[in-house]
């Protein structure tokens, strides 16, 4: 029975800190909702900035597993380079060390005090008005909740208190001394757990007990190199069936662990034994022994993890193209296949992978809408031109270009309700919104450059004859539309409300034009001077490039609502 109840204490203890690292998480990327979307917007080719962002991102989410596969998906989705991958790949390893540190706090003697955390933040969440107070309220509780989960499994493990059963369970873990096969025990893990995180945890939570994997030599460290190369196992199952790049991204994460994981080995089978020397040298000044004589392990395990990544990026970052190039030979592009994202293509590839990190998600999707607003302006550009020739034949080309932008429209609208059961903020629920209606906006102009073909159709089979002056005034106000559509496109990709007055002013100059063509055109009817028959195909004409205009106003007003 008492087995049982160290399994049962263990498995609580780990659900109690998966929950606690997973509601930190969630809501540290809320705090940090559109910083990290700014973040990634500006790596540009500036490697020290990609790893700075790779590592604030990693303490941000709280796995470096999980923004690797976020930075997949961006080169998935061509917002991101190679080069910028590798950066941000191996800023990530070194924002993941910081877990082992929140591990390595619960063994000091304020960990009770930390453990308060959980009540704090449950209140401040309970109790506050104010949603930045409550997200943060939910940082703490999940934190506090970290502290509970490893308190709970360092009970459990503690030799003091189940000395019958630790015993041979510290023996068991302690004759394991050869250096592969704890690698081994390192990758194997983590591949089933899919976070290095909590392996590290672990780890430290046994050092913390006094049970440490091979013994008091260096063999708890072969398990945390082992653990690294453990953690591309996500990033490489996420990179199944993703663009030749993306699995590129995935590669160069699995190489830049595998290389660091084979120069730390031979360093440490060269320098042996290194945990008991260096730790005499450097680590005791850094953490003394407790005065009960304890070695801390679990601070030495924390500063060894941090000294691998640390190390392998500044050994790594210069030859930060050779990584590239590596991967490009590894994976090569197959004969035919080109970029997901074509020329012709409305939005791109929307991954779902962008979802682990909302506001990112949200930001790319954002863009792609608005490609898809400047593909339906473009259609309405190739109908009007059409009807200024008379050409019949490019209504097969509307048509098509209207089938992708409803398949477009549908793909848009679903991954927007996938995002909408993520963790948003109000100022991105509010976002989502307001996409729904842009969306209808970019179809509707679709929708509209479709009739035009149909006034092209009355204007070239039924003898119908328009004068120089209407087509000259036409065309001037379809410039206006264009210029509006400039200016409305300006205001929603850079959100610039400044931007709007001058948008509003147009679109009146706008509707005054369609006001004084139809009432000129009624005029020369009365006179004589028009065809009657021509009057449908006019006066539909004026208003359907009138109501496109008024479209393309709602998507510079839609930042408002946003």
């Amino acid at each position: 029975m008492e087995y049982v109840y160290l399994i049962l204490s263990l498995l609580g203890g780990l659900g109690a800190f998966l929950i606690g690292m997973n509601m930190m998480s969630d809501s540290m990327s809320r705090l940090a909702h559109g910083k990290l979307k700014t973040m990634l917007n500006k790596t540009a080719n500036n490697r020290f900035a990609g790893v700075g962002i790779g590592a604030a991102s990693t303490v941000i989410i709280q796995s470096s597993s999980a923004t690797t596969v976020m930075v997949v998906g961006l080169v998935n989705a061509g917002i991101m380079t190679l080069f910028q991958a590798t950066a941000i790949i191996m800023g990530a390893n070194i924002g993941t060390t910081i877990t082992a540190w929140i591990a390595s706090l619960g063994s000091l003697d304020v960990s009770a005090f930390l453990l308060l955390l959980t009540v704090v933040g449950v209140f401040m969440n309970m109790l506050a008005k104010n949603e930045k107070v409550k997200v943060v309220g939910t940082v703490l509780a999940g934190l506090g909740l970290i502290f509970v989960g490893l308190a709970v499994m360092s009970d459990a493990m503690d030799p003091e208190l189940h000395e019958e059963i630790m015993a041979p369970i510290e023996h068991a873990l302690s004759v394991v001394k050869n250096p592969a096969l704890l690698l081994l025990i390192g990758v194997v893990v983590t591949a089933v757990v899919q976070s290095s995180s909590a392996v590290t945890s672990i780890v430290v939570v046994l050092a913390t007990s006094g049970i440490l994997i091979g013994g008091t030599g260096d063999g708890v460290y072969y398990v945390v190199i082992g653990s690294n190369i453990g953690t591309c196992v996500t990033a490489l199952l996420s990179s199944i069936g993703a663009s030749t790049n993306a699995r590129r991204a995935a590669v160069i994460h699995l190489l830049f662990n595998c290389f660091g994981a084979v120069l730390f080995t031979v360093f440490l089978l060269c320098w042996q034994p290194f945990g008991t020397s260096f730790s005499e040298t450097v680590l005791q000044k850094i953490f003394p022994p407790t005065a009960a004589g304890g070695e801390n392990y679990q601070f030495q395990i924390a500063f060894f993890h941090t000294l691998f990544n640390v190390t392998c990026t500044c050994l790594f970052l210069p030859f930060a193209k050779g990584f590239v190039w590596l991967a490009e030979h590894i994976v090569r592009e197959k004969k035919g296949a080109g970029s997901k994202r074509t020329e012709e293509s409305v939005i791109g590839d929307l991954d779902e992978r962008l979802l682990l990190q909302p506001s990112v998600a949200l930001g790319h999707l954002y863009r792609e809408i608005g490609r898809a607003f400047t593909y339906s302006m473009e259609t309405l550009d190739k109908a009007f031109e059409a009807f200024l020739k008379k050409d019949t034949s490019a209504k097969e080309d509307i048509v098509a270009r209207n089938a992708k932008l409803n398949e477009a429209n549908r793909e848009a609208v679903q991954y927007l309700v996938k995002l909408s059961a993520s963790s948003l903020v109000m100022e991105e629920e509010k976002t989502i919104s307001s996409m729904h209606y842009v969306l209808n906006d970019v179809v509707r102009i679709g929708e509209l450059a479709d009739n035009v073909t149909k006034y092209t159709d009355h204007y070239a089979n039924d003898g119908l004859l328009f004068s120089s002056e209407f087509l000259t005034m036409i065309e001037e106000m379809f410039q206006k539309i264009k210029t509006l559509y400039s200016l409305s496109f300006s205001a929603y990709l850079n959100r610039d409300y400044d931007a709007l007055s001058e948008v509003d002013s147009l679109e009146d100059e706008i509707d005054k034009d369609r006001r004084k063509l139809v009432n000129q055109h009624i005029k020369r009817l009365n006179e004589g001077r028009c065809q009657p028959q021509s009057s449908s195909v006019f006066i539909n004409l004026v208003g359907n490039l009138e109501r496109a205009a008024d479209h393309i106003t709602f998507i510079a007003h839609s930042i408002d609502a946003a």
